[in-house]
């Protein structure tokens, strides 16, 4: 059966409801996924899953949460050999530049050779009824691209 790993962080609650339901999503397709905050992962534990979900919230002017800083480091030092991933985060479009972290998770990933299968999920704030739907869908359908796939 194969593994999905989410890995997030979360400052008011906002990307932790996103996650909730993000894994709602994932388990509605009978797919294992484990759910780690960032503060206890590192970056050696992206090798160990056929599939990455990773969560932040866009602090200041674009930049990654501090929490998530070491994690992010760590990811340098590992090579992806393909792994499907997927990133997601609440954002506040009173900054400059809206959800920054977002897009680095996204560049990150595909940095260091995750294959990245749908765009980075950007949530104003906190979700509404129908984004933590959308929040479902966006985890369901990341799952459907494993079910019936055997690990190799």
């Amino acid at each position: 059966m194969s593994k999905i790993l989410m890995v997030f962080t979360s400052l008011t609650g906002n990307t932790r409801d996103m996650a909730d339901a993000i894994a709602e999503g994932i388990q509605s397709e009978h797919v294992e996924l484990e759910i780690k905050e960032v503060m206890y992962a590192s970056g050696d534990d992206l090798l160990n899953y056929d599939g990455i979900v990773l969560g932040a919230y866009t602090w200041g002017d674009g930049d990654l949460p501090d929490e998530f800083l070491d994690f992010f480091d760590e990811m340098c030092e590992v090579q992806l050999d393909g792994q499907k991933a997927i990133v997601f985060g609440s954002c506040d479009s009173s900054y400059p530049v809206y959800g920054g972290a977002v897009d680095q998770l996204v560049a990150k990933l595909t940095e260091i050779g995750a294959e990245v299968v749908a765009e980075g999920l950007k949530i104003e704030m906190s979700p509404s009824k129908s984004e933590l739907e959308q929040c479902q869908e966006f985890g369901a359908a990341f799952a459907r691209q494993f079910v019936g796939v055997e690990q190799a």
